[in-house]
């Protein structure tokens, strides 16, 4: 096969594909079918056109085949292969919904496929600046909450949903006397009758207030805003900015990137990112995304801190995937001011804290969210959050944590309880 040149200006988009035909014929296919072709010749489709807007195969690389397809096909042997197809920015411009239209989207339609994932993006230069990206990111989380010198150590009001207002505030006085610096809306949450977002701001946020004043310390509050209605969240959106709040949850998938857009250029809250319904787009190997493809879309749209699971979570995605999302978030696009807060999290109570800093370099640049694991501790939930504190401790310094729970009996009783949820299982 010959391969074509890259450019700097190309949009790169890497596809990891299987077929029962031709891998070979199938990478011109994408180049032909997403950019100037169609399914018979086209009279204006010149040299002088294509050289200035055909998609180009400028990397192809066999691998191995497979018995089993992906998706239900005949045949007795499938053909994989990675291919990276080159996308002109002259004809697909830098908005996202072209990216997301021409390299990203239509590419399934194709019917020779009977597997496609897209491991691979790198937008040029041109993207830069185009989105306004994180506005508070790593650093203006840090600075919100003052946490510096360890993770910042997060909890999640549950039962998710059936609390009253005035029971979440009950939970949320508690916490925020326990010393804990995030707490947050289940996703699930927005606003129903029984809890409406304003019912909730207002029994809320005097607390949030009030203990600010005590202490001189604000516990980030992230109340869930999304909405189907771009305006309708911005309301909400202002609603919270008025009572004093500095975070708001958003359902990225349900709500779409326009209307992420729409608010992130209206917004002073930090917008934290639940990514629910990724796995449809990722939890078969393959077809859809690797997370590098779909986190850098969101990044650039404003993005501050990101949920990706955690070590021995409580959902499917196993510890390899989580810590390469981690990295990816932690890899600049253009520069570290587009780098969002890892957000740690599903089914984290402070015993995978050893096995956490470990593979993810040590670093301390993340939030460490636990929902059951602070507010089931059998002491309550302050005893959990100081529980998870004296994990990280224990962690950073390299004791081992049944060692370092003889004189932490809150980190004693969160082993003894959730002690099988743990990262010796090697997953």
């Amino acid at each position: 096969m010959d391969l074509a040149q890259r450019r700097p200006s190309d949009i790169l988009v890497t596809y990891r594909i299987e077929t029962a035909g031709s891998a070979e014929a199938l990478a011109v296919k994408i180049a032909s079918d997403q950019s100037t072709g169609t399914f018979v010749d086209l009279p204006g489709e010149t040299p002088q056109l294509k050289a200035r807007a055909a998609a180009r195969v400028v990397a192809f690389e066999k691998l191995d085949s497979f018995e089993a397809p992906s998706l239900p096909a005949a045949g007795e042997v499938f053909n994989r292969a990675e291919t990276t197809i080159a996308y002109p920015l002259e004809a697909v411009g830098s908005d996202l919904s072209a990216v997301t239209t021409v390299a990203l989207g239509g590419v399934w339609s194709i019917k020779e496929f009977t597997g496609l994932r897209v491991v691979g993006l790198q937008l040029p230069a041109a993207f830069e600046g185009v989105y306004p990206g994180p506005q508070f990111g790593i650093d203006g989380s840090r600075r919100l909450t003052g946490v510096y010198d360890r993770p910042i150590i997060g909890t999640i009001i549950k039962p998710a949903l059936g609390l009253t207002p005035d029971d979440t505030a009950h939970v949320v006085a508690e916490l925020v006397a326990s010393g804990v610096d995030f707490i947050k809306d289940d996703e699930k949450l927005m606003s129903p009758p029984y809890s409406s977002l304003d019912a909730r701001v207002k029994a809320i946020m005097p607390i949030i207030r009030d203990h600010e004043q005590r202490t001189g310390k604000k516990v980030m509050y992230a109340f869930g805003i999304s909405d189907v209605d771009p305006d309708e969240m911005v309301r909400k959106h202002d609603l919270v900015v008025r009572e004093g709040g500095n975070a708001a949850v958003i359902n990225i998938n349900a709500i779409g990137m326009g209307a992420f857009l729409f608010l992130r250029r209206r917004s002073s809250l930090v917008l934290h990112a639940h990514r629910n319904g990724w796995d449809l787009l990722t939890r078969h190997p393959g077809l859809g995304f690797d997370f590098s493809v779909y986190q850098q879309l969101w990044r650039l749209l404003g993005v501050d801190q990101f949920q990706i699971n955690g070590i021995a979570a409580k959902y499917w995605e196993p510890d390899h995937s989580f810590v390469q999302s981690f990295h990816d978030l932690q890899k600049p696009i253009f520069s570290d001011a587009d780098r969002p807060l890892p957000v740690v999290c599903s089914g984290q109570w402070g015993g995978q804290a050893p096995e956490t800093y470990r593979r993810t370099g040590q670093t301390l640049d993340h939030l460490y969210l636990c929902g059951g694991g602070v507010v089931s501790h059998p002491g309550g939930p302050s005893a959990g959050v100081r529980a998870v504190r004296a994990a990280w401790d224990a962690a950073v310094a390299g004791i081992d944590l049944h060692e370092y729970a003889k004189s932490h009996p809150e980190l004693a009783q969160s082993l003894a309880k959730f002690g099988s949820k743990t990262v010796s299982e090697g997953r």
